[in-house]
């Protein structure tokens, strides 16, 4: 067999491996009943005839002072993308120290070499980030303060925005931001030198010959009023690659934002307002987004105009743009809708002009029976394209299992339909499994249709004691006009050597990746084909994790609070449902904050944890500093409520969205 070959075949063996574990899983809890619901037999367990524990390693913990921990890491990955070859090695810390009177601190570090083997170019790379949370004055107030690689951020008011994303712009500087409670006063500063994240396994941070500078306000004025403004001025842009990453261009940018809001319990209204001045030239915006809430009845509608070239920081945004939208949603115990029209129309007269509706209902028939569909409409001058999504979402002893048809036809696309069947198997506490099969019929262009099968599987399962697989597979074979074979496969292997030390194996593969041509984007015409270079990786890397610090304290508790933690993963939500299925992708390298106090980042898999959590209600916020466009997280996606119980893992799946 040649190497070539064994590549192809590597995301089928890992398929298969993944699916036999799942049901070898699924049958053993069948078999001991824990599923088919056999009855209840109380046994009793001699303490005599068990068996002795295994030594503890971990004799070195100190149990005294406050929670501190270190994570150091050593990775060394080969890569090819399309014909170049990569050589990356590299280190990576992590560290957190919680004080009683300077609040939590925290540092998050990579160094790493990479060389290009076709053309011999060499670079070192790196990035640190050190975080001072949760600092504490008189009068309520507290501070965060940053050094290193930071992102700009908003005032709250600002940055819960229901219709319009305004996103943030990476900087290697300095950052502080002030919050009183419960004034709800909030200032906040930043400035440093601008660029792009780069890098695979081991991100750095490449900076330019660009400047960042923020500064924001808010204040609450009076009762139920509360006004915010902020400031961007900005030295380059990020703007997309032809292979779906991100590059960075000369040219500047000072942006202006204000927006007051209105809000009671069951009602409110914001207006913003935007000025801009960058290499596109002067430009302008307005809008306004109000809200009711009538029973179980919310509804959202809004004005807006946005002038061309309107810019924020070095990402695009929505311009060139005016219209006005309404939203309305219904939330019951067995029915949930909601509905949309959107008026749209080009203030140049070069880019969309139209409507854009959209109405999506679901039906909970039984305990374990639910169903539904949507329907998306945009009407141009070019003509009219639809889609529609019917689905049935079914509970039984082997999971949650998902059958869904979607369907795409217009003027301005082919007449593409596909079936697929998502599957959550119900797996032991710690491990998750999820496969999806699809076929579809899709059409490039005007040429004939292409027949499309596909299967995926995304989850982690434990080999042993000290063994465990984590990843997604995704295969897709297509017949006809455009045949093509599509692999996207992230997999990795840990072994837990002893309690402080890990290793870990990781293999990424992905070629021929193409767009869904079932999403409808109110703003633009269908997204062009991308076929991406082949990439494939090996990543392999030695960890070694050490916490210290008083048993009894715990993550956003006091001392002696009884605790369990919290896990989960950010993804791209390609069918907005709310739900990871296996054929959907992860989101790596993105931040997340517990209480706003503690940070980690998602890793390949998309996967986050946090460890030692207090039992009850906490906010995990999702900041989409590296999200890939044109994804993004709204007020409600980006911040979840989580409820921890004693010795229990609550996870939490959080979906990016994109416009449909």
């Amino acid at each position: 067999m040649s190497p070539g070959a064994g590549t192809r075949l590597l995301p089928l063996a890992a398929s298969l491996v993944l699916i036999c574990a799942a049901s070898q899983a699924a049958a053993q809890q069948s078999a001991d009943g824990s599923i088919e619901g056999t009855p209840f037999q109380d046994r009793i367990i001699d303490p005599a005839k068990l068996a002795a524990l295994p030594p503890d390693d971990a004799e070195a913990y100190d149990p005294e002072g406050l929670p501190r921990s270190i994570s150091a890491e050593a990775i060394v990955s080969a890569s090819q993308v399309g014909e170049d070859d990569f050589l990356e090695t590299g280190l990576g810390f992590d560290g957190l120290w919680e004080t009683e009177r300077h609040g939590a601190l925290s540092l998050d570090a990579t160094v790493f070499h990479s060389n290009r083997g076709r053309d011999g170019n060499s670079r070192t790379l790196g990035l640190a980030t050190l975080w001072q949370r949760g600092l504490a004055f008189d009068g309520g107030w507290n501070a965060d303060n940053g050094l290193g690689v930071l992102n700009t951020g908003l005032p709250s008011l600002l940055a819960g925005q229901y219709r319009f994303f305004l996103p943030s712009a990476p900087f290697v500087g300095a950052s502080t931001a002030w919050r009183q409670s419960p004034a709800g006063t909030e200032l906040m500063a930043s400035a440093g030198r601008s660029g792009v994240f780069s890098g695979s396994r081991l991100v750095g941070f490449d900076s330019a010959q660009g400047h960042v500078a923020s500064a924001a306000a808010q204040w609450q004025w009076a009762p139920g009023w509360t006004s915010a403004v902020a400031v961007l001025g900005t030295g380059g842009q990020i703007v997309p690659d032809e292979f779906g990453g991100s590059l960075f261009q000369e040219g500047s940018t000072d942006a202006l934002l204000a927006g007051t809001g209105w809000e009671t319990t069951d009602r409110g209204v914001r207006v913003y307002a935007q000025a801009s001045r960058s290499v596109s030239g002067d430009a302008g915006g307005a809008w306004a987004d109000a809200w009711r809430r009538i029973g179980r009845y919310d509804l959202r509608y809004g004005v807006f105009h946005l002038e061309p070239g309107l810019a924020w920081g070095t990402t695009p945004i929505n311009n060139d743009a005016q219209g006005a939208y309404v939203r309305a949603s219904y939330q019951h115990a067995r029915w949930s809708w909601n509905a949309s029209l959107d008026s749209i129309r080009s203030i140049s007269g070069t880019t969309f002009d139209g409507l854009y509706g959209n109405v999506y209902a679901r039906y909970q028939g039984r305990a374990n029976l639910g169903y539904g569909g949507s329907l998306g409409v945009r009407d141009s001058d070019g003509g009219t394209d639809y889609s529609t999504r019917l689905f049935a979402d079914r509970r039984t002893g082997l999971g949650l299992s998902r059958l869904q048809f979607d369907y795409a036809d217009g003027n301005l696309r082919g007449r593409d339909w596909q079936l697929s069947l998502d599957q959550d198997i119900p797996l032991k506490q710690g491990q998750r499994l999820s496969m999806t099969a699809a076929y579809g019929s899709i059409s490039y262009g005007d040429l004939p249709a292409t027949e499309t099968v596909s299967l995926s599987a995304y989850g982690g399962l434990d080999l042993g004691q000290r063994l465990s697989l984590d990843g997604n597979v995704r295969v897709s074979r297509a017949a006809g006009a455009e045949a093509h074979r599509t692999t996207d496969a992230n997999l990795s292997l840990n072994w837990r050597i002893s309690s402080r030390w890990w290793l870990s194996t990781t293999v990424y593969a992905s070629e021929g990746q193409r767009r869904s041509p079932f999403a409808l984007d109110p703003l633009a015409p269908p997204d062009p084909l991308l076929d991406l270079p082949r990439n494939r990786s090996l990543f392999l890397s030695l960890r070694y994790d050490r916490q210290s610090g008083s048993s009894q304290a715990v993550l956003g508790g006091q001392r002696g609070a009884a605790h369990g933690s919290v896990a989960g993963s950010v993804f791209l939500d390609e069918n907005g449902d709310g739900s990871r299925a296996a054929s959907e992708q992860p989101a790596a390298n993105v931040t997340v904050l517990l209480d706003g106090l503690y940070a980690v980042r998602t890793d390949s898999q998309g996967e986050f944890e946090f460890p030692r959590v207090a039992t009850g209600s906490h906010e995990l916020t999702v900041v989409p500093d590296n999200l890939p466009l044109p994804w993004f997280l709204d007020e409600r996606a980006g911040r979840k409520t989580v409820t921890v119980a004693v010795r229990d893992v609550a996870r939490v799946d959080i979906g990016a969205k994109r416009e449909r």
